[in-house]
């Protein structure tokens, strides 16, 4: 049997690392099971993108499509046209993560050439359709043959939109198997030294929604806030490219914020963990704050991932400044919420995942 395993940004592969371990450790049992890697090159940074194949494990891909950037439409069409190319040699089954532009256009192209598709982390919904991402999860999810999910409410998304409830199969959490299994490796950045860190003495932040970073006044507004809400804490923040040229022009300083370039996965997670609180407009990263006990607030008006909020230790405040100093005021105090790690979150997500696909397919 060949998978094809599809990637295309950054957080994609911190799923799909662990995945690719599950299919050798299977392949060495006996089980004949294969994967095909393939980088649609939807985001790529040489640097960013070398160290954090290193960290993590991840083999060269077998395929790089070198879809790039561009608008919406330009990028998920160069990304369909590589894919296409690519099934000249054509797998039993196309795998995808997540909700990014490849995720979307490799499942469309699978399912015309008859591949049949399965979707890590199906049933994630926001309700936001203003979010490119929803519709890449519901134009997937629509086409989708099996759906490996992360929580009881991704699965309710999915039988409220009549999918048979035999190809729902609740896993956990891929992105949380990578992170327990390099829990122990997370490593100071440069900046720690230089900046003098120290543990709980720090907030991390990292925006680059358009919501937040596209409108000057809303990204002052944004950073003037948190500046004035922080009392002597400094601020560390990873800018994402798209940010970083609003910056610039912005010219916002402060001697308790610290700027940086992205960091690599060991690095960021290191600064995370051992931090007082985490601001962020991310998905992926209110998952970590939640499995590692670290309160989190979340400048967004919805969520695709509701059991950070109900369970985990995120809280949702919306896009709105003004409510960013009474919540930490909440944590100062000392009442924020102590959180729990959501069910299945357990670093054993890929595996039930391989398991699911062997059986499915009769490889034992």
């Amino acid at each position: 049997m060949l998978i094809d395993l599809i990637a295309g940004a950054r957080p994609n592969f911190m799923k799909i690392a662990p995945i690719i371990e599950s299919i050798k450790k299977f392949k060495k049992s006996g089980i004949d099971i294969n994967y095909r890697l393939v980088h649609t090159g939807q985001h790529y940074d040489k640097n960013m993108s070398e160290s954090f194949f290193k960290e993590l494990n991840i083999p060269d891909p077998d395929l790089n499509l070198n879809a790039g950037g561009g608008t919406q439409s330009e990028q998920t069409a160069a990304i369909m046209i590589g894919y296409e190319k690519a099934l000249a040699n054509k797998p039993d089954l196309c795998l995808v993560v997540g909700d990014v532009n490849s995720t979307m256009a490799c499942s469309i192209v699978a399912r015309k050439n008859g591949v049949k598709v399965a979707h890590v982390e199906g049933g994630i919904r926001s309700g936001d359709m203003n979010m490119p991402e929803e519709v890449n999860r519901i134009v997937t999810d629509s086409i989708t043959n099996y759906f490996f999910t992360t929580s009881e409410i991704a699965n309710n998304n999915l039988l409220k939109s009549g999918i048979d409830k035999k190809n729902i199969f609740f896993v956990g959490n891929t992105m949380i198997d990578t992170l327990l299994k390099n829990r122990h490796r997370f490593k100071a950045p440069l900046i720690w030294y230089l900046d003098k860190l120290q543990k709980r003495e720090y907030i991390v932040m990292t925006l680059h929604r358009p919501s937040n970073v596209d409108q000057e006044i809303q990204l002052k507004r944004i950073i003037f806030e948190i500046i004035n809400s922080t009392d002597n804490l400094k601020i560390v923040f990873p800018v994402h490219p798209r940010t970083k040229k609003n910056l610039i022009d912005l010219n916002i300083v402060d001697d308790r914020l610290i700027y940086t370039d992205p960091l690599s996965y060991l690095e960021f997670n290191y600064l995370v963990e051992n931090s007082y609180l985490v601001i962020t407009d991310s998905g992926g990263i209110t998952e970590e704050t939640t499995v590692m006990g670290v309160p989190c607030i979340t400048l967004r008006d919805s969520t695709e991932r509701p059991e950070t909020v109900t369970i985990g230790t995120n809280e949702l405040l919306g896009t709105d400044p003004k409510r960013i100093k009474p919540a930490i005021e909440k944590l100062k105090k000392g009442e924020w919420k102590e959180g729990r790690i959501p069910h299945l979150w357990d670093g054993q997500a890929a595996k039930r995942i391989i398991e699911i696909i062997i059986s499915e397919y009769n490889l034992n």
